[in-house]
């Protein structure tokens, strides 16, 4: 079984701009099912397309099980059966020792950018670069399936 046990966090975009950084890479992601429980959700980039299927948050860990798929597939199942959609470009950035993941948002979820950090155990010490601010972990706005439903913009 796999789990996921990941921590989300806001980006300060003026220390985020002044940074080297790898080449993004642009996701495109869509989502089959999406509920309270479970969602699943296919991503393309333009190498790959992945499946992925997760089960409800309990804390910051859940069951998660992701599988390749041709992207030209990827594109038709997208295409013909998303019901939501997000858009990002995702960076890549080991500080500590540790993989960041920091998506810069795009389309109606443009402004947002929120980094992400996957551990082995929820209490798993960690460094944060000076770019991370709030930690957004608890608040569901901020789940990628909740994004293609209810974008940033749309936020009072």
């Amino acid at each position: 079984m796999g789990i996921e046990i990941e921590r989300k966090f806001l980006v300060d975009h003026n220390k985020w701009q002044q940074i080297a950084k790898p080449e993004g890479t642009h996701y495109r992601q869509g989502y089959l099912l999406n509920d309270d429980h479970r969602t699943i959700r296919v991503r393309i980039t333009d190498k790959q397309g992945y499946i992925t299927l997760k089960g409800a948050t309990n804390g910051i860990s859940r069951k998660e099980f992701e599988y390749k798929i041709p992207v030209e597939e990827g594109k038709e199942i997208l295409d013909g059966f998303a019901i939501s959609e997000v858009e990002k470009i995702r960076y890549r950035i080991t500080f500590a020792g540790k993989l960041w993941e920091v998506d810069e948002f795009l389309s109606k979820n443009a402004g947002l950018i929120m980094a992400e950090i996957e551990l082995y155990d929820e209490n798993e010490p960690f460094e944060k670069p000076d770019w991370i601010t709030n930690e957004v972990s608890d608040d569901e706005r901020y789940y990628n399936s909740n994004l293609s439903v209810k974008p940033f913009s749309s936020w009072q």
